[in-house]
């Protein structure tokens, strides 16, 4: 029998106002938790992002709170500034005629504004634990006649340092409230937070979602030995030439580290970390989103504050540890029905973790080579055939016959095209291929080969600083 969303006791304008947005039906996580919330019951929630997990608690809020009494009666607590903001947008999103008035807390962002816009008035409040710490402080925040209370990524928050600032949090609020856990993973430390504030809960598990083999296409580079995985990543990248990826690392030092390198050999790349301002981070998840970067650099936990409908590809640049995190990471693409490429790098010596993956998924891993210099060049050579397809029927072709006109008494049409096609290919070639490919040219007119059978192991960057000399 297939639930829905009057089924779980939400008023007919709220349901109205779902099915209006595009939701029929339930979520797991949220048919489990409603009901539950409705009701008044303290509830643990463990459920992966991407599960629907914030419309499970939202949703209860927006019926239960009084827009007409300008009071905090709700306080969800997220990790992140960016998550913060996800989730007061998700909760604006389900509201009818623009009540309740949702409000979104968090540092980096002037805290007079935020007293200000307190004292307007605001039914739930959605922030991060330090900036609502310190509006309680100040005596801005009050939490009198607070109802509901929801800890967000509960795990996260223990991974990030915050249990104690939530603590608290939990203290300062009214111990009459309903208060709900949600959280990927049960830490010991997390069940005995919620031993000790929650009232006898009800504990809700839903699975893991399971990346699909139809969505989600998983595929393998083992790094030769020798290698670094830099090296590795530049191949993969001309061969796959991803619209935009997330390119997930296990350290803030390597995102740095290897954002530096890809800008170097002239990739549209950024890295996206916990010390950008608001601002940026804004700016530049606006720029991927629009594709003006195409690769972003980030951690696990970083990577929280960055959502993109249409990512192509995910790239573990380092394995995680727990498949759970695998799993979240590729979850990212293939959404909505749409393909999505997952790749790994991965050392002779991590070649475990492979099949621990297929048995965690249940879908066979393809693995492959790092793809060759012809490999490269014969994908580029077909994306340029393409492309002079969509040229030769573009409407501006007409601009450029004069000048085929004017070559054409000097050199054969095919020698003419054959040029123009260079000129077009050599611009899509990356700098460190370029680089490479001379050097090999260079050493093979030397020895009377056309390539050398083994070639220097080049970084991106010494190749970088080879190229400036050149320029110079």
């Amino acid at each position: 029998m297939t639930l829905s969303f009057t089924s779980l006791g939400l008023s007919e304008a709220r349901v109205s106002h779902l099915q209006s947005m595009g939701y029929d039906e339930p979520t797991a996580i949220q048919a489990e938790a409603i009901p539950h919330l409705l009701s008044g019951r303290d509830l643990i929630g463990q459920a992966q992002t991407g599960t629907g997990k914030t419309a499970a608690f939202a949703l209860p809020l927006m019926e239960q709170v009084d827009s007409s009494n300008p009071s905090v009666q709700a306080l969800v607590l997220t990790p992140t500034r960016e998550l913060a903001i996800q989730v007061c947008q998700a909760m604006r999103g389900f509201r009818i005629n623009g009540r309740p008035n949702v409000l979104a807390i968090y540092g980096g962002q002037s805290i007079e504004r935020q007293q200000d816009q307190l004292k307007r008035g605001a039914q739930i409040v959605v922030g991060t634990p330090g900036r609502v710490l310190d509006l309680l402080n100040r005596g801005s925040l009050s939490l009198h006649n607070l109802g509901w209370l929801v800890l967000d990524e509960a795990d996260e928050m223990l991974n990030m340092g915050f249990i104690q600032d939530v603590e608290k949090i939990l203290s300062k609020a009214p111990a009459n409230r309903q208060t709900a856990f949600f959280s990927a993973t049960m830490a010991p430390e997390i069940r005995e937070l919620s031993a000790k504030f929650l009232h006898s809960p009800v504990t809700v598990t839903v699975q893991s979602p399971k990346a699909s083999p139809k969505q989600i296409q998983q595929v393998s580079y083992i790094v030769p030995r020798g290698w670094t995985k830099v090296r590795a990543l530049q191949p993969i990248l001309e061969l796959e030439d991803p619209e935009s990826a997330i390119i997930f690392v296990r350290t803030r030092r390597t995102a740095g580290d290897l954002t530096r390198q890809l800008q170097a050999a002239g990739y549209s790349v950024d890295e996206y970390h916990g010390d950008l301002s608001q601002s940026q981070r804004e700016r530049l998840l606006m720029r991927f989103r629009q594709q003006q970067v195409k690769l972003v650099v980030a951690t696990d936990i970083a990577a929280r504050g960055l959502h993109v409908d249409d990512l192509t590809h995910v790239i573990n640049f380092d394995m995680p540890d727990a498949m759970e995190s695998y799993v979240h990471r590729i979850g990212r693409t293939g959404r909505a029905g749409k393909h999505g490429i997952a790749i790994s790098l991965v050392t002779p010596l991590e070649k475990y973790k492979l099949r621990q993956i297929e048995r965690h998924t249940k879908q066979p891993m393809t693995l492959v080579k790092i793809p060759t210099r012809a490999e490269i060049a014969a994908r580029n050579l077909e994306r340029l055939r393409s492309q002079m397809r969509e040229a030769i029927t573009s409407e501006r072709l007409a601009s450029f016959l004069p000048i085929v006109s004017q070559l054409s008494e000097e050199y054969d049409l095919r020698t003419i095209a054959a040029a123009a096609l260079q000129m077009a290919y050599d611009q899509t070639v990356p700098a460190w291929q370029r680089n490479e490919h001379h050097n090999a040219e260079a050493e093979g007119s030397e020895r009377g080969a056309s390539l050398p059978k083994k070639r220097k192991t080049i970084s991106v960057q010494s190749e970088s600083r080879e190229v400036s000399k050149a320029k110079e």
